[in-house]
This record gives structure tokens, C-alpha cells and sequence, in this order.
């Protein structure tokens, strides 16, 4: 099953303190300081749409990185945007928000505890699976829970990621660097998802994929892999918006547009292209419009 996406996946207009978002809305900056970056969707997603963000700088210096995650809460009905999304927005409740690890936040759901009661005002369910992000001092220092991904590592050939019953086109999930002497080395390290999940043009997704009458499980997706059910449970009486944190050492993040179904006129000009060359890189030696092979490049 392909999810359905009719709308064009922007960041919401109510964002902590420290962001600013360019025009479109599709890339926020973390302004200053290491906090106060909290984001979310503009809009619910649906069943198995994936949010996909990729990190479009970092800033050195400070401790910590992205967090991705989902809320119940509507940001319009939010009095002040917490200032961290762990643990302020989620000890709000109805909240489940992780941090991108260097060990890719694989999970291991034989170490899963029961599922807690639900505390008064916050929804029932929700077990989590993920790692543990620990605090230290005014920025917390990721510790990875999960495990590392023990499974050989092998170039994605598939056209399309598959989590349970949904299928993601694959073409757009994967990282790709900017043009350089070792582009199509780093190329291939994005492919395997070899880089550390928090470099520079890594892309991060977070959907969550229905498990029966009102549940669901949130999934974390980094460069085409998928790290598992992060939280299980999560109930969907209620709409779910993505949650994007701009934390500490990630200083900028911008949406990628996943296509579902049949592909735009541009994305067929693009696939048909790169199937026949060496790599993308080779793209500056054909003569196309400018604007073309930009898009072929970087997207």
C-alpha cells in the first residue's frame, strides 16, 4: 500500500523561539543559542506518510542533535512551544520524540518493558523502544540506545522501502553530497548508510504505519533504511503531527518532498538520466538547462 499524499508537507507556522523559517516554509534555521528549536508539521500526516527532513548545516560546539518524533498535541493549542522537545514536550504527554544517535537508533524490541498506564490527561499507549537521551548540564549529550545495526551492510537496490504493508519510493530517502573530489565515495556511504546519521545532508523520516483499530507504530527511516518501531501503540484517535527538533549541533533542516504514486514529469527526466551516466557528477558535462541538471544533482 502506497500512502496517498495530495499536500505539499511544510514546516507550522508556531515553532520555539529560536527558529526562523524560509519563505516556502520548508527550511528552518536555529537562529541562536543550542535550544528553543522545536518544529512541527503544518499538517497531521496521514497513515505511512513519511515526514522526510534532510540537515542542511551543523554548528560546532555544542552537544546533542537532531530529534525527530511524533505528537498528538496540535501546535496551535500549545501556550509556549516547549523549549526542549525532550523531556519538556514530551512529558507533556501524548509526545514521542527520539534522538538521531550515531548508532542510527536501531531497536531492539526484545528489551521492551510493559506498557506503562497512562497518566491522567495523556493518551493510553505509546510503549517506547527507542534509546534514552540523558541531560548534562544545559545540553544533553545523545547516548545511543538501540543497538548497532549488526546486519551486513549492502547497496540499496530496491525501488522502494517497504515497512509492514506501506511502500515508500525510495528515490528520494537517501542522502547525497554536495559536488566535490570524494562526491561519489560519500555518495556510496550514503547509499549503505554507512555516515553517521547526523552528517550534513543526511535525510531523516519519521511516519507511523497502522497496527490495528486505532494504534499505530512510529517509525524512524534514516538514508533509506528503516530503524524499526521506535514506539509502539501509539493511539490515532487523535490527528499525529511530526515533531522536528533543531537541537544543539544541527543548526538547519529542510523538507524533501516524497512523491506517492505516479512521478512527476521532472523526476522521470531525472531518473532517466542518471541510469545512464557513471555518476551524478557527470551531470555538468551534458548539455542541459542549468536548472535541470541542479535538480538531477541535489535531488
Amino acid at each position: 500500500m502506497e500512502p496517498v499524499s495530495d499536500q505539499f508537507l511544510e514546516f507550522h507556522p508556531i515553532h520555539g523561539s529560536n527558529v526562523k523559517l524560509e519563505y516556502s516554509g520548508t527550511q528552518a534555521t536555529r537562529v541562536d543559542s543550542f535550544a528553543n528549536g522545536v518544529c512541527f508539521s503544518k499538517h497531521p500526516l496521514k497513515p505511512g506518510e513519511i515526514f522526510l527532513i534532510e540537515i542542511e548545516d551543523k554548528e560546532m560546539g555544542w552537544c546533542g542533535h537532531l530529534r525527530v518524533g511524533l505528537t498528538a498535541r496540535d501546535p496551535m493549542d500549545l501556550e509556549v512551544v516547549p523549549e526542549y522537545s525532550i523531556p519538556d514536550l514530551t512529558d507533556l504527554g501524548d509526545s514521542w520524540v527520539f534522538a538521531i544517535t550515531r548508532n542510527h537508533n536501531k531497536v531492539i524490541e526484545e528489551a521492551v518493558a510493559e506498557v506503562p498506564e497512562a497518566r491522567e490527561g495523556e493518551l493510553a499507549g505509546g510503549r517506547r523502544l527507542g534509546g534514552v537521551e540523558v541531560q548534562d548540564g544545559a545540553v544533553g549529550e545523545v547516548d545511543g540506545g538501540g543497538s548497532k545495526n549488526s546486519k551486513p551492510k549492502t547497496f540499496f537496490m530496491d525501488t522502494h522501502l517497504y515497512i509492514e504493508n506501506i511502500r515508500i519510493p525510495r528515490d528520494k530517502l537517501v542522502g547525497r553530497s554536495r559536488p566535490g573530489r570524494f562526491s561519489h565515495i560519500l555518495d556510496d556511504l550514503f547509499k549503505t548508510n554507512a555516515l553517521p546519521p547526523i552528517a550534513r545532508r543526511s535525510r531523516i523520516g519519521v511516519l507511523y504505519v497502522p497496527k490495528g483499530p486505532d494504534l499505530a507504530d512510529m517509525h524512524i527511516v534514516i538514508n533509506g533504511e528503516d530503524m524499526g518501531a521506535s514506539a509502539k501503540g501509539i493511539p490515532t484517535i487523535q490527528p499525529l503531527y511530526a515533531v522536528v527538533d533543531v537541537f544543539a549541533a544541527t543548526k538547519c533542516v529542510r523538507i524533501v518532498q516524497v512523491e506517492y504514486g505516479f512521478s512527476s514529469l521532472q523526476t522521470l527526466c531525472r531518473k532517466a538520466i542518471q541510469k545512464h551516466i557513471v555518476h551524478r557528477m557527470a551531470i555538468d558535462w551534458l548539455e542541459l538547462p542549468e536548472a535541470l541538471k541542479h535538480y538531477c544533482k541535489y535531488e
